[in-house]
């Protein structure tokens, strides 16, 4: 399928052609690379949705929880698309991509699109091409995109250079939880959400969630909030208790940074964060071939035989790249 055709399949919110077109953003070889800069060139910049990014500890119930906010806001008439990001095995490169499966119902929503990728190694919890692929759910005409990523941990605030709105899911703490929840995430989350706040856990869930909007208050107030963010909050996803607060406060918080500026400037920051990101990732990319390749294989050896430090290789593969 062409490009062309490619395009006019999202801008008629078509789900294959959806599908089709993330297959193709994400594809490795230099042909469907060179295709899918060309159908980003005809998407249309002003269909914008928003962009949710959401993370958590592992067992938290991320899956329930995503099922549940997904069919609540599909229910109140909004289309809803899921990017989930599966983490891919460092030895084969595989994932299980299981997250349909978990999801079953939002799946079969025909307002909500489920897509799961494999991270690829990628750092930061997010895939490669995610981006991209948030892109594509825009010009099909989503109007919230969640991006669920691969689990809790200090890297994953590169999330935070995706989405407009970033969401820390959390279960019920049992000991010292909030000791291995990194600062640097704790700093990026515009709402912690504290879930399984039902049964047993409900009274466990409410100290939990006053013990992190503490945590909140010691951290400095960003100047793109309003007076009350970040916050701490509780919800069930099983019993689908807080969604419709939650959404409200989401809301709340969205109206305020659009009125304020902050909705546009976050979009340049990121849209310049990528750009560089994009720049690394070719200079990274002309090292594996040649001359650079060989050039490189040769440093290394000199590296491993004690003969040249890595620091003075580093330099001098960079110097020779420099006169290129």
């Amino acid at each position: 399928m062409d490009t062309a055709t490619l395009a006019a399949g999202l801008a008629a919110q078509d789900r294959r052609s959806l599908a089709r077109a993330i297959t193709l953003v994400e594809s490795a070889r230099a042909d469907h690379r060179a295709m899918a800069l060309d159908l980003l060139g005809r998407l249309d910049p002003a269909r914008q949705a928003l962009r949710i990014g959401l993370s958590g500890t592992p067992g938290v119930g991320k899956s329930t929880f995503i099922e549940s906010f997904g069919l609540m806001l599909t229910g109140l008439g909004l289309r809803v698309a899921v990017l989930a990001v599966d983490p891919s095995s460092a030895r084969s490169g595989g994932s299980i991509l299981g997250d349909k499966t978990r999801m079953e119902r939002l799946s079969r929503d025909p307002r909500a699109f489920i897509r799961p990728s494999p991270s690829q190694a990628q750092m930061g919890g997010v895939a490669r091409r995610s981006r991209e692929a948030v892109a594509l759910c825009e010009a099909a005409g989503f109007d919230v995109v969640l991006i669920e990523t691969v689990g809790v941990g200090q890297s994953e605030t590169v999330v935070a250079e995706l989405c407009d709105l970033f969401l820390l899911l959390l279960a019920p703490a049992g000991g010292d939880e909030l000791q291995g929840v990194k600062r640097g995430i704790m700093e990026m989350a515009d709402i912690i959400l504290v879930n399984k706040a039902d049964g047993d856990l409900k009274s466990a869930a409410m100290r939990t969630c006053a013990d992190y909007a503490g945590a909140l208050r010691l951290l400095r107030r960003r100047s793109q909030d309003p007076e009350g963010f970040p916050k701490a909050m509780t919800v069930s996803a099983l019993e689908d208790q807080g969604l419709a607060t939650a959404w409200s406060e989401i809301e709340t918080l969205i109206a305020w940074r659009r009125a304020n500026g902050h909705w546009a400037k976050r979009r340049a920051g990121q849209a310049q964060h990528w750009f560089g990101e994009e720049v690394r990732r070719g200079l990274l990319a002309v090292l594996e071939v040649e001359p650079a390749r060989g050039v490189m294989a040769a440093l290394g050896a000199e590296v491993a035989a004690g003969t040249t430090s890595p620091e003075a290789a580093a330099a001098r593969l960079l110097s020779l790249l420099g006169r290129g």
